[in-house]
């Protein structure tokens, strides 16, 4: 069974305030960063197909071909199982996107199912389809399924926000942040939310665009 899922901004608060109380490093951010935002989506087939579309290319781009996917009815699994090469390359997809795409569609996941599983199963059933990673099944189980104990410590934004915040000498790995992330369960999802809106500000501050 799955644990708590976030379904409102609420949630989210008593997350932050939950944090805030057990680690200083995230009272000191909180009052920086405000409100945090709930980032929830649908989920199923299209919030996965999404993922793979904004992998390694810009916010901008991914829209644009999301878009054109939208307008050539690709988007949904029964079209993408049946969607050519030439189908796929008029909407932007790369041959290898093209080809997870039509994985994913082929995959047979029941998503309705997928609601109930643990996050770990969750996990393990996504990256057993090609072109779906740790990362992009931990944040579809995050922001489609809400899950509130969920971290993606291979997230780049993630490392380096955890870095200035915690005031580390390098950008943490993988392994080191999973880690971390251990102490702020069950509320590990909303920590993300929070490194986030802090990497935004930290950023901006140093004058990054």
């Amino acid at each position: 069974m799955p644990g708590r899922i976030i379904h409102s901004l609420d949630c989210v608060a008593e997350g932050a305030e939950w944090l805030g109380r057990r680690e200083p490093a995230f009272a000191r951010a909180l009052p920086l960063v405000g409100e945090l935002p709930l980032r929830r989506e649908a989920d199923g087939f299209p919030a996965l197909l999404r993922a793979i579309v904004g992998q390694q290319v810009s916010v901008a781009s991914a829209r644009a071909i999301w878009g054109r996917l939208e307008r050539l009815g690709l988007t949904e699994a029964a079209a993408m199982a049946a969607a050519s090469d030439d189908d796929c390359r008029a909407a932007g997809l790369s041959r290898q996107k093209a080809k997870y795409g039509r994985a994913l569609a082929q995959a047979g996941i029941d998503f309705n199912a997928l609601r109930g599983f643990p996050d770990a199963v969750v996990v393990k059933t996504l990256v057993a389809v090609p072109g779906i990673g740790v990362w992009t099944a931990e944040i579809y189980a995050m922001f489609a399924l809400g899950r509130a104990d969920v971290f993606a410590p291979g997230d780049l934004a993630l490392q380096e926000a955890a870095r200035m915040l915690f005031g580390l000498e390098a950008r943490p790995s993988e392994k080191m942040l999973r880690a971390m992330a251990q102490d702020w369960s069950p509320w590990r999802s909303v920590a993300a939310r929070i490194l986030w809106a802090y990497y935004r500000v930290a950023k901006d501050r140093e004058g990054v665009l």
